[in-house]
Protein backbone atom coordinates (compact mmCIF):
# COMPACT_ATOMS: atom_id res chain seq x y z
CA UNK A 1 0.00 0.00 0.00
CA UNK A 2 1.79 3.14 -1.32
CA UNK A 3 1.48 6.83 0.72
CA UNK A 4 -1.30 8.02 -1.82
CA UNK A 5 -3.34 5.08 -1.01
CA UNK A 6 -2.57 5.81 2.90
CA UNK A 7 -3.21 9.64 2.56
CA UNK A 8 -6.19 9.16 1.28
CA UNK A 9 -7.81 6.60 3.60
CA UNK A 10 -6.61 8.69 6.36
CA UNK A 11 -8.19 11.16 4.95
CA UNK A 12 -11.71 9.93 4.66
CA UNK A 13 -10.97 8.39 8.07
CA UNK A 14 -11.09 12.01 9.71
CA UNK A 15 -13.98 12.90 7.55
CA UNK A 16 -15.72 9.77 9.00
CA UNK A 17 -14.74 10.13 12.83
CA UNK A 18 -16.70 13.78 12.06
CA UNK A 19 -19.62 12.44 13.65
CA UNK A 20 -18.50 11.67 16.93
CA UNK A 21 -16.86 15.09 16.87
CA UNK A 22 -21.04 15.82 16.68
CA UNK A 23 -21.68 13.80 19.83
CA UNK A 24 -19.22 15.32 21.75
CA UNK A 25 -20.84 18.95 21.06
CA UNK A 26 -23.97 17.70 22.04
CA UNK A 27 -22.85 16.39 25.43
CA UNK A 28 -20.25 19.17 26.33
CA UNK A 29 -21.76 22.53 24.84
CA UNK A 30 -24.64 24.61 26.28
CA UNK A 31 -26.28 25.51 23.35
CA UNK A 32 -26.42 25.25 19.84
CA UNK A 33 -24.72 28.21 17.77
CA UNK A 34 -26.85 27.87 14.91
CA UNK A 35 -25.92 30.93 12.28
CA UNK A 36 -22.47 29.21 12.62
CA UNK A 37 -24.54 26.06 11.77
CA UNK A 38 -25.88 27.45 8.95
CA UNK A 39 -23.00 28.92 7.81
CA UNK A 40 -21.10 25.86 7.74
CA UNK A 41 -23.66 23.71 6.40
CA UNK A 42 -24.07 26.41 3.61
CA UNK A 43 -20.00 26.37 3.01
CA UNK A 44 -19.72 22.74 2.79
CA UNK A 45 -22.46 22.83 0.28
CA UNK A 46 -20.40 25.10 -1.56
CA UNK A 47 -17.24 23.68 -1.75
CA UNK A 48 -18.64 20.31 -2.53
CA UNK A 49 -21.01 21.68 -5.44
CA UNK A 50 -17.94 23.98 -6.97
CA UNK A 51 -15.37 21.02 -7.10
CA UNK A 52 -18.24 18.64 -8.53
CA UNK A 53 -19.47 20.81 -11.52
CA UNK A 54 -15.94 22.45 -11.98
CA UNK A 55 -13.07 20.41 -11.06
CA UNK A 56 -14.35 16.53 -10.83
CA UNK A 57 -17.14 16.42 -13.56
CA UNK A 58 -14.59 17.96 -16.40
CA UNK A 59 -12.18 15.41 -14.99
CA UNK A 60 -14.40 12.54 -15.37
CA UNK A 61 -15.21 13.86 -19.14
CA UNK A 62 -11.56 14.37 -19.96
CA UNK A 63 -10.87 10.57 -18.92
CA UNK A 64 -14.20 8.94 -20.95
CA UNK A 65 -13.44 11.13 -23.87
CA UNK A 66 -9.99 10.05 -24.04
CA UNK A 67 -10.84 6.65 -24.13
CA UNK A 68 -14.65 6.53 -25.95
CA UNK A 69 -14.11 10.40 -28.41
CA UNK A 70 -15.76 13.24 -27.75
CA UNK A 71 -18.95 12.43 -27.76
CA UNK A 72 -19.43 9.06 -26.64
CA UNK A 73 -17.58 10.50 -23.69
CA UNK A 74 -19.57 13.34 -22.87
CA UNK A 75 -22.89 10.94 -23.34
CA UNK A 76 -21.02 8.89 -20.84
CA UNK A 77 -20.06 11.83 -18.07
CA UNK A 78 -23.38 12.27 -18.02
CA UNK A 79 -24.69 8.96 -17.63
CA UNK A 80 -22.54 8.49 -14.66
CA UNK A 81 -23.21 11.72 -13.49
CA UNK A 82 -26.93 11.22 -12.92
CA UNK A 83 -26.71 7.73 -11.91
CA UNK A 84 -25.20 8.97 -9.03
CA UNK A 85 -28.14 11.31 -8.65
CA UNK A 86 -30.29 8.49 -9.07
CA UNK A 87 -28.20 5.70 -6.74
CA UNK A 88 -28.38 8.72 -4.27
CA UNK A 89 -31.76 8.83 -4.69
CA UNK A 90 -33.10 5.27 -4.38
CA UNK A 91 -31.06 5.63 -1.06
CA UNK A 92 -33.13 7.83 0.45
CA UNK A 93 -36.20 6.19 -0.68
CA UNK A 94 -35.09 3.49 1.24
CA UNK A 95 -33.70 5.13 4.06
CA UNK A 96 -36.47 6.79 5.65
CA UNK A 97 -37.77 3.11 6.50
CA UNK A 98 -34.57 2.79 9.32
CA UNK A 99 -34.53 6.64 10.60
CA UNK A 100 -34.19 10.05 8.46
CA UNK A 101 -30.31 11.10 8.45
CA UNK A 102 -31.06 14.33 7.09
CA UNK A 103 -33.08 14.58 10.72
CA UNK A 104 -30.60 17.30 11.87
CA UNK A 105 -31.03 17.85 15.99
CA UNK A 106 -29.75 20.24 17.95
CA UNK A 107 -28.09 20.33 21.49
CA UNK A 108 -31.71 22.02 22.86
CA UNK A 109 -33.37 18.61 21.93
CA UNK A 110 -31.44 17.13 24.81
CA UNK A 111 -33.63 18.93 26.86
CA UNK A 112 -36.48 17.69 25.90
CA UNK A 113 -36.65 14.84 27.96
CA UNK A 114 -38.74 11.82 26.88
CA UNK A 115 -41.52 10.74 28.88
CA UNK A 116 -41.08 6.72 30.41
CA UNK A 117 -42.75 5.45 27.29
CA UNK A 118 -40.97 6.74 24.95
CA UNK A 119 -37.61 5.38 26.13
CA UNK A 120 -37.58 2.57 24.15
CA UNK A 121 -38.81 4.40 20.63
CA UNK A 122 -36.02 6.61 21.19
CA UNK A 123 -33.10 3.54 21.27
CA UNK A 124 -34.54 1.73 18.28
CA UNK A 125 -35.34 5.19 16.73
CA UNK A 126 -31.29 6.19 17.26
CA UNK A 127 -30.40 2.88 16.24
CA UNK A 128 -31.75 2.69 13.05
CA UNK A 129 -30.57 6.53 12.75
CA UNK A 130 -27.11 5.57 13.16
CA UNK A 131 -27.68 2.62 10.62
CA UNK A 132 -29.28 5.27 7.69
CA UNK A 133 -26.23 7.51 8.53
CA UNK A 134 -23.42 4.59 8.34
CA UNK A 135 -25.63 3.21 4.84
CA UNK A 136 -25.64 6.97 3.70
CA UNK A 137 -21.97 7.64 4.16
CA UNK A 138 -20.30 4.48 2.39
CA UNK A 139 -20.50 6.47 -1.13
CA UNK A 140 -18.92 9.85 0.47
CA UNK A 141 -16.11 7.43 1.96
CA UNK A 142 -15.74 6.32 -1.79
CA UNK A 143 -15.84 9.56 -3.15
CA UNK A 144 -13.55 11.45 -0.71
CA UNK A 145 -10.73 8.34 -1.71
CA UNK A 146 -11.14 8.79 -4.90
CA UNK A 147 -10.81 12.12 -4.78
CA UNK A 148 -7.48 11.98 -3.07
CA UNK A 149 -6.02 9.61 -5.34
CA UNK A 150 -6.51 11.76 -8.26
CA UNK A 151 -5.85 15.06 -6.26
CA UNK A 152 -4.59 15.25 -3.00
CA UNK A 153 -5.66 18.57 -2.99
CA UNK A 154 -8.79 18.19 -3.90
CA UNK A 155 -8.96 15.14 -1.40
CA UNK A 156 -8.55 17.34 1.51
CA UNK A 157 -11.28 19.89 0.21
CA UNK A 158 -13.73 17.67 0.04
CA UNK A 159 -12.85 15.61 3.08
CA UNK A 160 -13.13 19.16 4.90
CA UNK A 161 -16.46 19.70 3.34
CA UNK A 162 -17.70 15.78 4.38
CA UNK A 163 -16.45 16.13 7.87
CA UNK A 164 -18.61 19.59 8.28
CA UNK A 165 -21.62 17.94 7.49
CA UNK A 166 -21.34 14.74 9.37
CA UNK A 167 -20.87 16.86 12.68
CA UNK A 168 -24.99 17.54 12.93
CA UNK A 169 -25.30 13.33 11.55
CA UNK A 170 -23.29 12.80 14.99
CA UNK A 171 -25.63 15.09 17.24
CA UNK A 172 -28.89 13.21 15.26
CA UNK A 173 -26.72 9.83 16.35
CA UNK A 174 -26.01 10.73 19.88
CA UNK A 175 -29.59 12.58 21.00
CA UNK A 176 -32.30 9.70 20.86
CA UNK A 177 -29.32 7.41 22.44
CA UNK A 178 -28.17 9.24 25.31
CA UNK A 179 -31.64 9.62 26.54
CA UNK A 180 -32.84 6.36 25.97
CA UNK A 181 -29.81 4.36 27.80
CA UNK A 182 -28.65 7.48 29.90
CA UNK A 183 -25.30 6.77 28.93
CA UNK A 184 -23.04 9.30 27.27
CA UNK A 185 -20.47 6.38 26.37
CA UNK A 186 -23.16 4.47 24.23
CA UNK A 187 -24.29 7.32 22.44
CA UNK A 188 -21.23 8.09 21.48
CA UNK A 189 -20.23 4.59 20.29
CA UNK A 190 -23.31 5.01 17.65
CA UNK A 191 -22.38 8.00 17.16
CA UNK A 192 -18.80 6.81 16.46
CA UNK A 193 -19.64 3.99 14.60
CA UNK A 194 -22.43 5.52 12.10
CA UNK A 195 -18.98 7.49 10.83
CA UNK A 196 -16.65 4.57 10.53
CA UNK A 197 -18.64 3.34 6.85
CA UNK A 198 -17.02 6.19 5.09
CA UNK A 199 -13.49 4.38 5.75
CA UNK A 200 -15.10 1.52 5.22
CA UNK A 201 -16.59 2.72 1.38
CA UNK A 202 -12.82 3.96 0.93
CA UNK A 203 -10.77 0.76 1.93
CA UNK A 204 -13.98 -0.97 -0.35
CA UNK A 205 -12.83 1.86 -3.35
CA UNK A 206 -9.26 0.48 -2.94
CA UNK A 207 -9.84 -3.11 -2.69
CA UNK A 208 -12.32 -3.66 -5.49
CA UNK A 209 -11.67 -0.60 -7.71
CA UNK A 210 -8.24 0.32 -7.54
CA UNK A 211 -7.05 -3.06 -9.37
CA UNK A 212 -9.32 -2.54 -12.40
CA UNK A 213 -8.62 1.50 -12.77
CA UNK A 214 -8.95 2.29 -16.40
CA UNK A 215 -9.65 5.45 -18.07
CA UNK A 216 -13.60 4.21 -18.52
CA UNK A 217 -13.80 2.48 -15.14
CA UNK A 218 -12.53 5.95 -13.27
CA UNK A 219 -14.21 8.70 -15.87
CA UNK A 220 -17.30 6.29 -14.66
CA UNK A 221 -16.46 6.18 -11.06
CA UNK A 222 -15.70 9.90 -11.02
CA UNK A 223 -18.68 11.20 -13.00
CA UNK A 224 -21.41 9.23 -10.83
CA UNK A 225 -18.99 10.79 -7.39
CA UNK A 226 -19.97 14.26 -9.25
CA UNK A 227 -23.16 13.27 -8.99
CA UNK A 228 -23.42 12.20 -5.49
CA UNK A 229 -21.60 15.08 -4.14
CA UNK A 230 -24.11 17.37 -5.71
CA UNK A 231 -27.16 15.60 -4.40
CA UNK A 232 -26.07 15.22 -0.91
CA UNK A 233 -25.44 19.11 -1.12
CA UNK A 234 -29.26 19.75 -2.81
CA UNK A 235 -31.00 17.32 -1.00
CA UNK A 236 -29.09 17.22 2.71
CA UNK A 237 -26.61 20.39 3.18
CA UNK A 238 -28.66 23.41 1.97
CA UNK A 239 -32.05 22.42 3.55
CA UNK A 240 -30.52 21.75 6.54
CA UNK A 241 -28.48 25.05 6.64
CA UNK A 242 -31.72 27.34 5.73
CA UNK A 243 -33.32 25.53 8.71
CA UNK A 244 -31.33 27.67 10.63
CA UNK A 245 -30.45 30.44 8.80
CA UNK A 246 -30.74 33.85 9.32
CA UNK A 247 -30.33 37.13 7.36
CA UNK A 248 -29.22 34.57 4.02
CA UNK A 249 -26.02 32.98 6.05
CA UNK A 250 -26.77 29.53 4.45
CA UNK A 251 -26.27 31.26 0.68
CA UNK A 252 -23.48 33.85 2.02
CA UNK A 253 -21.94 30.25 3.37
CA UNK A 254 -22.30 28.50 0.21
CA UNK A 255 -20.99 31.41 -2.49
CA UNK A 256 -18.01 31.66 0.75
CA UNK A 257 -17.28 27.73 -0.23
CA UNK A 258 -17.24 28.38 -4.09
CA UNK A 259 -15.16 31.25 -3.65
CA UNK A 260 -12.52 29.30 -1.32
CA UNK A 261 -12.56 26.51 -3.59
CA UNK A 262 -12.29 28.25 -6.65
CA UNK A 263 -8.92 30.85 -5.18
CA UNK A 264 -7.48 26.98 -3.77
CA UNK A 265 -7.89 25.77 -6.95
CA UNK A 266 -6.14 28.30 -8.64
CA UNK A 267 -3.53 28.83 -6.46
CA UNK A 268 -2.24 25.31 -6.61
CA UNK A 269 -2.71 25.45 -10.36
Amino acid sequence: MDSAVLFALGLTLLAGLATGIGSLIAFFASRTNTKFLSVSLGFSAGVMIYVSLIEIFVKAKDSLTNAHGESTGYWLTLVGFFGGMIFMAVLDRILPQLGNPHEVKTIEDMDEGPTNDEYARLRKMGIFTALAIGIHNFPEGIATFMSAIQDPTLGVAIAIAVAIHNIPEGIAVSVPIYYATGSRKKAFQYSFLSGISEPVGAFAAWLILMPFLSDTLFGLVFSGVAGIMVFISLDELLPAAKRYDEAHLSIYGLVAGMAVMAISLVLIV
